[in-house]
């Protein structure tokens, strides 16, 4: 038997422990695009909920947002209260989720991370997210989702 990667034994630790319901899920390929993970899954891209990690002047702001969706930085930085929102690069992704881009689950940062979610999600009845690492997904619902991340909805578009 080959042991987990540990990136998803943490996300399964810590989803467990938030209580989530949803199913994990491992697929044979790296799924670091909602297109590719919506293919893998038999699903919508807008059913992807992607973790998008954003620099604001040096802390972290994550965005779940729907894979169908690119994200107006200009207007959810003022929705958010920041001055700008920049791309974080792999480095600062990797300091402040303990996670890979492609991989970036919504919970399980080493600190809370102020996290909001894209108002389009709502309409699926299965959210999907990453668990920590690019090949591993789990499902959820919208309100499951908030519960578990403390986020605040907004409109990213």
């Amino acid at each position: 038997m080959t042991s987990e990667h540990p990136a998803i034994a943490r996300f399964r630790a810590e989803h467990s422990t938030r209580g989530g319901t949803g199913d994990i899920v491992i697929l044979p390929d790296s799924v670091h695009t909602a297109a590719l993970a919506a293919e893998a899954l038999g699903c919508e891209v807008g059913a992807i909920a992607n973790s998008l990690l954003f620099d604001a002047d040096g802390a972290p702001v994550l965005i779940l947002t729907s894979g169908g969706h690119r994200v107006d930085v200009a207007k959810t930085a003022a929705l958010v209260g920041v001055d700008a929102l920049r791309r974080a690069d792999p480095e600062f992704v990797r300091e402040h989720t303990g996670q890979v881009i492609g991989g970036v689950s919504p919970i399980g940062h080493p600190a809370p991370v102020p996290t909001y979610i894209d108002s389009w999600l709502r309409k699926y009845d299965v959210v999907w997210a990453a668990a920590g690492h690019p090949a591993a997904v789990f499902s959820t619902t919208f309100d499951e989702l908030v519960s578990l991340t403390g986020a605040t909805e907004i409109d990213v578009t």
